[in-house]
C-alpha cells in the first residue's frame, strides 16, 4: 500500500478515535510521576487513559489488547543557494507510522506476556513486523527477558515508543543503530541502589532481509543509574550510558541520516565503509523536576576498516521541555524511560490538554578520516499539543546548517505532525 492509499485509512482511524473519545468514555486519572512497581516495555505499554473498551478481553488462557496508532506527517521548507545545490527537497505529507499491535498476559503462575507487532514504515513504504515475541518474568532476580523482535535497548530515547518521546523525530545520531533487532534480552531492575541493566544478543538469521538488520549479529547493554527519584518532589536524575558491539552485515558500514525530517532527503551519508567489525558507546543524563525536563544524548560510533584507519564518527543532541499546562512526565524507572505527557484535563473531557514546549539542539560529525559523511547541526522550538492521552499535535520549527560537497547550506523547515493511539 502506497503513502497517498493509507492517507484514506488513516483518516478513517482518526474519526474512529474522535468518535469514541466522546466525554464520558476518555476517562482516567492523573497516573503517578514515577514508575517502579513494575517492568514495562516501552513499546507495548498501555496508555493511563482508555479511549475504549471494546478491545481488551479477558480469555481463559490470556489476556488480550488490541492497539494501534498513526502519525501524518506535513513538512515544507525554505532553502538558501548553497541548501539548494547541496540536495532536492520539496514540501511533503505522508504517513510517518501506522501499526496495529496487539499484546496479552498468559494466565500463568510465573508472570508471561507476549506481544504481535505490524507496520507500516512510511520511510521504507513497506509493511513489516515489529515488537513481536514473548516477556517471561523472572522475578527471583528482579528481572525479565524478552524473546523475539525488539529494539536493541542502546539510549533512552530509541528505547522510547515512537510516539512518545518530546521531539518530532529522534537525533540523528541514533541513525548509528537500527530500529529493530532479533533475539534476546534480560532487563534487570535493583529496587534499592535504583539501577537499571540490559544485555542482549541478536542476529539476522530471520530477518536477513529486513532493513534494520545491517549486522550479521550484534551485542548490545546499557546501564542507568538513578540518584535522585522523588514522587513526593517530582524529580528525577536519570544518568545512564550504552554499548553495542557488531559484525557488519556484508562486511560494509553505512551510516544515513535525515535532518529530523522523515519527509526529508538523507542529507549525511558516509557511503559503503568495508569493516568487519565496528562499535557503538553513548552517554545520557537526564533530570526532571515537575513540568520542566532537561537531558542530553550522545553517540560515537568507532568502525574498524583498516587499511583506511578506524573512522569515528559522533553526534547528539540536548534538550529543555516545559509542560505550560502544569503536568508532570512521568517516568518509568524498572525500565529507565519516561512516559507520554498525560494531560490533567483532556480535551474531550473539557479540558485545555496539555501544553508541551520544547527546545532542542542536535549535533553530527560523520566526517573521518578519509570519509566524508557530512557535518550537521539544526535547532529546533516546537510546540505539542497532547488533546488525551491518544491524540497528540505537534507544531515546529527547525533551522539547521548541513556542511557537505564543499558547501554550507542552511534551512528552515516547518514540520506539523498528526498522532493518534489507541
Amino acid at each position: 500500500m502506497t503513502r497517498a492509499r493509507l492517507l484514506p485509512v488513516s483518516g478513517a482511524f482518526l474519526l474512529g478515535c474522535l468518535l469514541c473519545g466522546q466525554p464520558g468514555i476518555a476517562l482516567g486519572q492523573q497516573q503517578s510521576t514515577i514508575d517502579s512497581t513494575a517492568a514495562e516495555d516501552a513499546d507495548t505499554s498501555i496508555p493511563k487513559r482508555r479511549l475504549v473498551k471494546w478491545n481488551e478481553f479477558d480469555g481463559p488462557v490470556t489476556t488480550v489488547r488490541i492497539g494501534g496508532g498513526f502519525l501524518t506527517d506535513f513538512s515544507t521548507q525554505v532553502q538558501d543557494e548553497a541548501s539548494k545545490e547541496q540536495f532536492d527537497m520539496s514540501s511533503d505529507i505522508g504517513v510517518r507510522d501506522f501499526r496495529l499491535v496487539v499484546t496479552g498476559k498468559f494466565k500463568t503462575k510465573r508472570p508471561l506476556s507476549w506481544s504481535l507487532g505490524y507496520m507500516y514504515d512510511g520511510a521504507a513504504d513497506a509493511w513489516r513486523f515489529r515488537q513481536t515475541g514473548i516477556i517471561v518474568g523472572i522475578p527471583e532476580i528482579s528481572s525479565s527477558i524478552w524473546i523475539g523482535r525488539t529494539k536493541e535497548g542502546y539510549s533512552m530515547i530509541k528505547l522510547m515508543n515512537g510516539y512518545n518521546p518530546w521531539m518530532i523525530e529522534r537525533s540523528p545520531s541514533l541513525d548509528f543503530v537500527p530500529i529493530l533487532a532479533d533475539g534476546t534480552r534480560l532487563m534487570t531492575y535493583l529496587k534499592k541502589p535504583r539501577v537499571f541493566w540490559s544485555i542482549g544478543y541478536f542476529n539476522d538469521f530471520i530477518g536477513e532481509s529486513e532493513s534494520f538488520a545491517t549486522a550479521n549479529h550484534q551485542v548490545s547493554g546499557r546501564l542507568v543509574w538513578q540518584p535522585l527519584l522523588s514522587d513526593d518532589n517530582a524529580t528525577v536524575l536519570h544518568v545512564g550510558a550504552s554499548g553495542r558491539t557488531f559484525q557488519p552485515d556484508n562486511d560494509v558500514v553505512r551510516i544515513k541520516s535525515k535532518p529530523e525530517n522523515n519527509l526529508a532527503p538523507q542529507v549525511l551519508d558516509t557511503g559503503s565503509i568495508p569493516s568487519k567489525s565496528a562499535q557503538t558507546y553513548g552517554v545520557e543524563m537526564f533530570y526532571r523536576k515537575g513540568a520542566w525536563l532537561a537531558g542530553t544524548e550522545w553517540n560515537w560510533e568507532k568502525v574498524h576498516a583498516e587499511p583506511s584507519g578506524d573512522p569515528v564518527f559522533r553526534g547528539g543532541n540536548a534538550v529543555v521541555t516545559w509542560n505550560i499546562t502544569g503536568e508532570t512526565r512521568a517516568y518509568n524507572a524498572t525500565g529507565a524511560f519516561f512516559a507520554p505527557v498525560s494531560p490533567k484535563r483532556t480535551v474531550f473531557e473539557g479540558g485545555p490538554g496539555a501544553f508541551e514546549a520544547v527546545l532542542n539542539f542536535s549535533f553530527c560529525d560523520y566526517d573521518s578520516g578519509p570519509y566524508a559523511g557530512g557535518k550537521m547541526w539544526r535547532i529546533t522550538p516546537m510546540m505539542n499539543w497532547i488533546m488525551s492521552d491518544n491524540v497528540r499535535l505537534e507544531f515546529v520549527y527547525g533551522y539547521s546548517k548541513v556542511d557537505r560537497f564543499g558547501l554550507e547550506g542552511g534551512t528552515s523547515f516547518f514540520q506539523a505532525r498528526t498522532q493518534f493511539s489507541l
